[in-house]
């Protein structure tokens, strides 16, 4: 995986250096979606398919009209045969701009759905809690039985019920 990033990092960096702002970050993170499609690799990997034709097959599935410099680094991406990459690129460009920006982004993983009014309330205590603005997003895992575990860039905060289940059973087991 580490072969991944060090491949993505020049891309990130050169979109970063071009102008990259929010605008494009979102637009690049719907492209990495698209190129996580296995139908779309296929589609991609075949000899007899131009770089012009995934281009175009790409730019349609795009829900919002690209701009010009995110147009120009599609075709970069396409032509230097790094589409797989494109996730990658997106996770490392999207840090650069969030640290721009001075914001991180927070995935909170929470044993059951979280509504936004919930999510309004936590957010702010953990922003307080991280000392950082955060970009917040809900992944739900049932195996967590309650509470909520938060991962902000290399920190952890796991206040869920299946973390002090462990911490009980290595406490009696000593």
């Amino acid at each position: 995986m580490a072969e991944l990033a060090t491949i993505a990092r020049p891309y990130a960096e050169a979109l970063f250096k071009a102008g990259g702002d929010a605008v494009a970050a979102e637009q690049v993170n719907a492209l990495a979606a698209i190129a996580n499609d296995p139908q779309l690799r296929l589609f991609a990997d075949n000899p007899k398919v131009s770089t012009g034709q995934v281009y175009d097959l790409i730019t349609a599935v795009v829900k919002t009209p690209l701009t010009t410099m995110v147009q120009n680094f599609l075709h970069t991406v396409l032509d230097n045969g790094r589409l797989a990459t494109l996730p990658e690129i997106a996770a490392q460009f999207q840090a650069l701009v969030n640290a721009r920006s001075g914001v991180s982004d927070a995935t909170i993983y929470s044993a059951f759905a979280i509504d936004s009014s919930a999510l309004a309330t936590v957010v702010p205590a953990l922003e307080k809690r991280f000392a950082k603005k955060l970009n917040a997003s809900v992944v739900v895992q049932p195996e967590l039985i309650g509470g909520i575990r938060v991962v902000v860039g290399d920190e952890v905060l796991d206040t869920s019920v299946k973390a002090r289940l462990e911490q009980m059973k290595t406490a009696l087991a000593a």
